[in-house]
């Protein structure tokens, strides 16, 4: 479980200049619940800052949760030390395929807490100038391990080393990594993101149906 407070930084276009990218493992149990839409809602977690509300944050971004696995292979190819929490993340899943779950799966965490899946995080300027690699965008991006960003169906406290425990895996095939390749690098992609439903995080449902409009692409039934 990790936080973030607002700080202030030169790589944001945060209008007041503030951060709460950079989050650390918190001392105890965080509340979890639907912080409200997108624009208003900020973190699903008490205590954790989200800054720029236009575009991060909302109940479709509650939580933001990254396998330690995927840090691990970050930290062979970086050449440096990743702690929990160093890709603004807010849970640091060990033994999870979160880039490989399913759109609507649902994540059992601790005893009250159920959580859905809805998108993977698409990299910023801001999580740029964190890091503070170079092309680390591109980078990012190229891997397609995103992380998954997920809504709160149940809401109560969780805290370090509660269980993750998938309930609910639904019939599709589209994955995080899956849809975040189809809105980035392959965006003929995005009809067979459809299938998800209304699991999917309305912005990247919204903009799969323009496609498919436009376009007139088929839809995998």
């Amino acid at each position: 479980m990790n936080l973030g407070r607002p700080k202030p930084v030169p790589y944001t276009g945060q209008p007041e200049g503030l951060t709460g990218i950079d989050k650390r493992p918190a001392d105890g149990p965080v509340r979890v619940s639907a912080p409200g839409p997108k624009g208003v809602g900020g973190s699903g977690l008490a205590g954790d800052a989200v800054c720029e509300t236009r575009h991060h944050g909302g109940d479709d971004q509650a939580v933001y949760a990254v396998a330690r696995e995927d840090l691990d292979e970050w930290e062979r190819t970086l050449g440096r030390t990743l702690p929990d929490g160093s890709f603004g993340e807010n849970l640091t899943t060990l033994g999870v395929d979160v880039s490989g779950a399913l759109i609507g799966e649902r994540w059992a965490v601790g005893p009250d807490v159920v959580l859905e899946v809805t998108s993977g995080r698409i990299p910023c300027r801001t999580f740029q100038g964190h890091l503070g690699e170079k092309g680390w965008v591109r980078r990012f991006t190229e891997r397609a391990a995103p992380g998954a960003y997920l809504r709160v169906i149940s809401p109560g406290e969780v805290r370090a080393g509660d269980a993750v425990r998938i309930v609910h895996r639904p019939d599709h095939d589209v994955t995080v990594a899956l849809q975040f390749r189809a809105v980035t690098t392959e965006r003929e992609l995005l009809p067979r993101v459809l299938a998800a439903g209304d699991a999917l995080h309305a912005e990247v449902l919204r903009t799969a149906r323009e496609y498919v409009e436009k376009s007139g692409a088929a839809v995998e039934a």
